[in-house]
């Protein structure tokens, strides 16, 4: 595999056939520059929708940073690919003699298919043409797209997967590692997502099917009213009842269905577990990571889903962004 990834901090979209033009222009110029073929160049961009890349600026820098170009520098490339990110988010795992070794980028501006965010995984594993798509889809749906930060979408999003293809793996070995680093990515950008204080999985369980679950999943952690309750320490799940029932098209038996905060039940036989309301206040004050589980009992499916508190800190963040 010979291949470059090249990123910009400003999103090349709603640029029209200029944008087009600029960025294919950037792109024969590096082919140029690397000998390598403009096939084997990834473009990928984030930042802010619509203003046109600074191609002069580009174009002076870009011999410079070829001369640079080197295995040993993935911390900077991991470096180079945040905005508004806290921290780099990095993530590796061993197969066999194989590795895969991951970086993201993404703060502000998610809730997948996809988002404001960029992934990119790379691996000398042997994975055979007719597998790799698969294996990635499966990882990605169990983990950025089963995630959400603010529920807004963006027009700039990559994950991709980048093999060399040099030891061979078992693949049952090489999925469940490359789930477990896209988790472990995924994880990291949710804790580190603009003014995030907690970060928040929600298990829904015993449900009806696994999409019915991810939608409920989802319905709860995108509650900017279940998100500030979490912030604020209070175990309110009245707001949890609330999403959970404005999900459409769902199998509901307000009933049957048992939650819980932490290890905590809250609400089971339609009513509140009174006896666990200030056990839950002291878990919400006390954890950084806070677990959510709903079970449905309308079937047999379960999906996890990833995301975050809501604080004055993302206000203040998105408030001035382009100034």
């Amino acid at each position: 595999m010979q291949g470059i990834i090249v990123t910009s901090g400003i999103a090349n979209v709603a640029t029209g056939e200029e944008g087009r033009r600029n960025e294919l222009q950037l792109i024969d110029e590096l082919a140029s520059l690397t000998h390598i073929s403009p096939e084997n160049i990834l473009p990928s961009s984030t930042g802010m929708i619509g203003p046109q890349l600074p191609v002069n600026t580009i174009l002076q820098g870009m011999p410079a940073i070829v001369d640079q170009l080197s295995p040993e520098h993935f911390m900077q490339f991991a470096k180079g690919i945040i905005t508004t990110d806290s921290a780099i988010k990095i993530e590796s795992r061993t197969v066999g003699e194989a590795t895969i070794l991951a970086t993201a980028k993404g703060a502000g501006m998610i809730e997948p298919n996809m988002a404001t965010m960029l992934v990119y995984i790379f691996t000398d594993a042997i994975v055979p043409d007719a597998n790799i798509d698969g294996m990635l889809h499966h990882s990605v749906n169990l983990s950025f797209n089963s995630m959400s930060i603010d529920t807004d979408t963006s027009t700039s999003d990559t994950v991709a997967l980048l093999s060399s293809g040099i030891h061979s793996v078992d693949l049952d070995e090489f999925q469940n590692a490359l789930d477990d680093v896209c988790v472990s990515l995924c994880r990291q950008i949710v804790a580190g997502a603009e003014g995030a204080k907690h970060t928040i999985e929600v298990v829904v369980e015993n449900c009806a099917t696994d999409e019915e679950a991810k939608r409920i999943g989802k319905s709860i952690i995108n509650s900017p009213l279940v998100k500030t309750a979490i912030y604020g320490g209070d175990p309110n799940w009245g707001r949890i009842i609330m999403a959970i029932g404005k999900t459409p098209d769902i199998n509901l038996d307000k009933g049957a269905i048992r939650i819980s905060i932490g290890e905590y039940p809250i609400f089971e036989d339609g009513k509140e577990v009174t006896g666990n309301v200030e056990a839950i206040r002291q878990y919400l004050k006390s954890n950084n990571v806070i677990t959510i589980t709903v079970d449905m009992n309308s079937g047999h499916e379960r999906h996890r889903v990833f995301g975050c508190d809501l604080t004055e800190e993302y206000i203040r963040i998105n408030s001035y962004y382009t100034t």
